[in-house]
């Protein structure tokens, strides 16, 4: 058996800062911004939290998938930036949407969070133990940002994505997910409390923390290189894939994974412009806007791919 996206949804909120809205809050501008990172606007929080955000995409997804959520069997949010600890986040949207025969937990991978959900619950539904499995990515990262960091506050943005996968007969599709400890610290962010917990910390760690241009070069050498393990274990050629859906952290990135593997840049569609980088939200909004857009077609051959921290990164291949 194999999982099978039958629905996709997404919800950003209404609020929106452009790039000339932050450049009243540090020093820089929207040429600056748009050619170095392809980012023009992201949607930030209000009232909006990261389970409102994933219950709004869920529901999205049951409706298109024409489920009713009481068939959903499990649940997986992905995120690092929850308003709740516990009960988790994919709890909270189970209790929203009234799934009530879900079993639900959550998974924290960061900017490559919706991969290896997917994969997560490709592999249940493989093994048989689940046959009707939502993923949902969401992430409130502007709690995270230091605002006065340029390095960071004009990349990220909120928001959420889901898809619902159901059994259908076939043989599990390549998945391929990588990580890499030892290289952490390019990316961190640090709990709010030290060990003994009582004590708030105000120092910068407690706010995402990226080093721009390793993450930069790691994505664009290991992004192609695990798109490669995953054609060469499909035993298919690049050609054949019609879309490849990354993770939308960086217009140069795309370019430059495009550019390594050959392929045009019409086969990698980008929506960071609109939405910033929403770390495991990102890939589940794209992928619900082509299906929205009517640009997804049966037999179509994705590529699912995403990086970030950990280090980690992976890419699955699907079949729409």
């Amino acid at each position: 058996m194999r999982g099978k996206i039958i629905g996709t949804g997404s919800f950003a909120p209404a609020k929106v800062l452009d790039n000339n809205d932050l450049a009243n809050l540090v020093d820089t501008n929207d040429e600056w911004i748009r050619e170095r990172t392809g980012v023009v606007r992201r949607h930030i929080i209000e009232d909006e939290s990261v389970t409102s955000m994933g219950t709004a995409a869920a529901e999205q997804a049951l409706k298109d998938s024409g489920m009713k959520a009481e068939e959903i069997d499990l649940i997986i949010a992905s995120t690092i930036s929850s308003n709740v600890i516990l009960p988790c986040a994919a709890c909270e949207i189970q209790k929203g949407i009234g799934a009530v025969n879900a079993t639900c937990f959550d998974l924290n991978a960061a900017c490559t969070g919706f991969v290896f959900a997917y994969n997560t619950a490709q592999a249940y539904i493989a093994a048989g133990i689940y046959k009707n499995v939502l993923v949902v990515g969401v992430e409130a990262l502007s709690n995270l940002l230091n605002w006065e960091d340029r390095g960071t506050c004009i990349l990220f943005g909120d928001g959420a994505g889901a898809a619902v996968l159901t059994a259908e007969e076939g043989t599990i599709l390549p998945m391929v997910t990588h990580s890499d400890g030892s290289r952490g610290e390019a990316l961190t962010c640090n709990s709010r409390h030290n060990k003994d917990w009582q004590e708030h910390l105000e120092d910068d760690s407690t706010y995402l923390q990226m080093h721009g241009q390793e993450v930069f070069k790691f994505a664009v050498r290991k992004v192609p290189e695990v798109i490669g393990e995953v054609l060469e274990q499909a035993d298919i050629s690049i050609e054949e894939i019609d879309l490849f859906v990354l993770h939308q952290a960086n217009r140069r990135i795309v370019e430059s994974v495009a550019k390594k593997l050959k392929q045009p840049i019409e086969k990698f569609p980008m929506n960071m412009h609109e939405y910033g980088n929403t770390s495991s939200a990102s890939v589940g909004i794209l992928l619900d806007e082509l299906n929205r857009e009517g640009k997804l077609k049966a037999g179509q051959k994705i590529l699912l791919a995403g990086f970030g921290a950990g280090l980690s990164w992976g890419a699955s291949l699907i079949e729409w």
